[in-house]
């Protein structure tokens, strides 16, 4: 087992509804080591998207202490917090959040222009990971002339580009259909498997977690099961 990337300790985040107090997190220990492959399930309002939310450092926790790479995330400024999102953690969402001016070679490109990157280091990257992708000959391309899992094929290739350690996925088979899905969680696995990378996703996606090698599930804000499957290993690589 690797070292943990990911700690919650007492976690409780809540939230005001008409007032009214909502605790959607509640008193929450959690541990993710490093090259986990690990699904958080649970139905809607469950907690799930609050969870990516708190340890994406996209919110702070009402108590407790959220660490990510060592680092806890409500003690840090909002530069060193806008840092540790920028070289450690990569984002996929069920809505894809491509900048739409941007074509898709230039919105997988992004993440490394706001690190500061050499150009050529910038093109070299890119254009391996748009063809790791599946996306070569299409770098050109806006988003509203690409496919929904063509979109989000793009978004992967921007939240691996920094090589981040770990990779936030929110409902990221959504809106895909199921081929698309299962290409998309082949590559998943492979950059998991070859690449070392952390995975932590929210779905209610029987087929991601069926691939998955530990599956959290969450009620009401707490954790209601924790499973391993440690037989389950990455897939194999995709041609």
């Amino acid at each position: 087992m690797m070292d943990k990337i990911i700690t919650l300790d007492k976690v409780t985040k809540e939230y005001r509804d008409n007032g009214v107090p909502v605790k959607a997190i509640f008193d929450m220990d959690l541990e993710i080591a490093g090259g986990e492959f690990t699904v958080v399930a649970g139905p809607s309002g469950s907690g799930k998207s609050t969870l990516l939310n708190l340890i994406g450092g996209l919110d702070h926790p009402t108590k407790g202490s959220v660490e990510v790479d060592g680092n806890d995330t409500s003690r840090l400024s909002g530069n060193e917090l806008s840092r540790l999102r920028l070289n450690t953690i990569g984002f996929v969402f069920q809505a894809y959040n491509l900048i739409p001016v941007l074509n898709a070679y230039e919105n997988a490109e992004y993440v490394l222009l706001l690190q500061g990157r050499p150009a050529s280091e910038r093109k070299r990257r890119i254009m391996e990971l748009l063809r790791i992708v599946g996306l070569e000959g299409l770098e050109t391309r806006f988003p509203r002339e690409l496919s929904g899992g063509q979109q989000q094929r793009v978004a992967i290739a921007r939240a691996i580009a920094p090589e981040p350690k770990l990779i936030l996925a929110d409902e990221p088979t959504a809106n895909l259909d199921s081929k698309t899905s299962s290409a998309l969680l082949d590559l998943m696995e492979q950059l998991n498997s070859e690449k070392g990378l952390t995975f932590l996703f929210s779905t209610h996606d029987p087929e991601v977690m069926e691939r998955a090698r530990r599956i959290i599930t969450l009620k009401d804000g707490r954790i209601f099961d924790d499973v391993y499957n440690p037989a389950n290993k990455a897939g194999q690589p995709i041609e």
